[in-house]
């Protein structure tokens, strides 16, 4: 535990991590997000224009906030569909913190949108919904939430999950922004859990309203500076009630794409469908996460039915 006014943090930068805390007798815990290669590689891949790299950083940020504040082995994926410019979204996290993911737009629509102005989630998105799913595999029944695209930011939308779906207290901040040509990322979450016997109500009200406070008050460049460690930004934040911080745990930009599983797509087509795929003897797949491009044999794959 930290003593409240001493600061026992180092005050070493890290990048690409979770960091696990709680705050001391207030039933409250949280996770702290810190992203910066890992969300510069997936935004830059794709040479996005400027609002749809930051509306996928922050897709990136909460789908690795959400993701890591569970315990599973799986897939956590985030998803959007909605009718503006930027039609689909599609995040997903592979324990234990394999992160990837793209976003479909009409640079058109863009444009004028654009023009428009206004807050990122109806100008961007558009009406339609955010779907949260957990795949822990074939053996496992798959979990799905959808909330509706209402709000201002996409950490609004989480809130209304919470609040509709789940009926849990949380409170989260998101941040994304360019820094000398590199893009950074920042979350950081707080959870309300379930009173403990004894507990006066009416103490952890306040302490829980004290905290959402103190995480309203926590500026963009805070959540994503590289000289600010992720310690010393809690510290920083909640040295007065007391903040335990836990193991952190790295996250990377792992993609699944590989020659084996796109073979496997590929063979539930026909042969006829596969020759008109094929220019040049080989069928060309570019994978929309990574952007890597692949040139598969028809031979190779295992034909469906003629």
């Amino acid at each position: 535990m930290v003593p409240r006014g001493m600061n026992p943090f180092p005050s070493a930068p890290a990048d690409d991590l979770v960091q696990p805390f709680q705050i001391e007798g207030a039933n409250l815990r949280g996770r702290l997000i810190r992203l910066g290669p890992v969300v510069d590689a997936v935004l830059t891949r794709h040479n996005y224009p400027e609002p749809v790299a930051t509306l996928l950083g922050e897709a990136l940020t909460l789908c690795a906030t959400l993701a890591s504040a569970l315990k599973f082995e799986g897939v956590f994926t985030l998803q959007t569909k909605g009718d503006g410019p930027v039609s689909t979204l599609v995040v997903d996290y592979r324990s234990p913190g394999d992160l990837r993911g793209y976003a479909s737009f009409d640079a058109a629509k863009l444009a004028a949108a654009e023009q428009r102005g206004g807050a990122p989630v109806p100008r961007l998105l558009g009406a339609g919904h955010l779907a949260f799913t957990v795949d822990q595999g074939p053996d496992t029944e798959r979990y799905q939430g959808i909330v509706a695209l209402e709000g201002a930011t996409l950490a609004d939308c989480a809130h209304a999950y919470f609040r509709q779906s789940e009926q849990l207290e949380a409170g989260i901040r998101i941040a994304v922004r360019r820094d000398r040509g590199k893009w950074r990322a920042g979350g950081l979450m707080l959870q309300r859990l379930p009173p403990e016997k004894l507990q006066d109500d009416e103490a952890m009200d306040d302490a829980w309203r004290r905290a959402l406070t103190f995480l309203g008050t926590v500026k963009d460049i805070e959540l994503t500076d590289v000289g600010l460690s992720a310690s010393e930004l809690l510290f920083r934040l909640f040295q007065e009630d007391g903040v335990r911080v836990f193991d952190t745990h790295g996250l990377t930009g792992n993609c699944r794409c590989s020659v084996e599983r796109l073979t496997s797509v590929l063979s539930s087509f026909s042969t006829a469908e596969l020759a008109v795929m094929a220019v040049d003897g080989a069928i060309a797949v570019t994978c929309e996460f990574c952007n890597r491009h692949y040139n598969i044999d028809p031979a190779t794959v295992h034909l469906g039915t003629p």
